[in-house]
């Protein structure tokens, strides 16, 4: 089983852009059960802030879709708040909501969080599943 938590910026571009890397993922995410997403509520409510500012103009059935997969096929959890220094503070529910679940953290922003093999880009992430499947 590979965990996963899930980004913002990785949510907004799948749902802007369908043939990206980031909306393969979370199309995997729907139909594979290797693969077990994290998410708390603090995520969740970051999520709907997001998808619904009016700059992005993503439409409101694609925002619920996209944030009901998640929480549809994914495991909520309560993180403990770490102390790690983190360049923007917004990002720790996602570092934490990682740590806490033993998860990898799927970012387009790497360089938010600490130089750590959990935390992948998108193209990453897909590269270590190809990889696994040929290996």
């Amino acid at each position: 089983m590979i965990k996963v938590v899930i980004d913002t910026n990785v949510l907004v571009s799948a749902a802007l852009t369908s043939y990206g890397n980031p909306a393969k993922i979370l199309n995997l995410i729907s139909v594979n059960t290797e693969i077990q997403v994290y998410y708390c509520p603090d995520i969740i409510n970051e999520y709907r802030e997001v998808l619904s500012r009016p700059r992005l103009n993503i439409n409101a059935e694609k925002q619920t879709r996209a944030i009901n997969a998640i929480m549809r096929t994914g495991i909520r959890v309560d993180p403990i708040a770490s102390n790690i220094p983190l360049p923007d503070e917004s990002d720790r529910i996602f570092y934490d909501t990682t740590c806490e679940s033993n998860a990898i953290l799927i970012t387009g922003n790497i360089k938010h969080y600490p130089a750590e093999d959990f935390i992948m880009t998108p193209r990453r992430f897909l590269d270590m599943l190809n990889s696994d499947e040929s290996g």
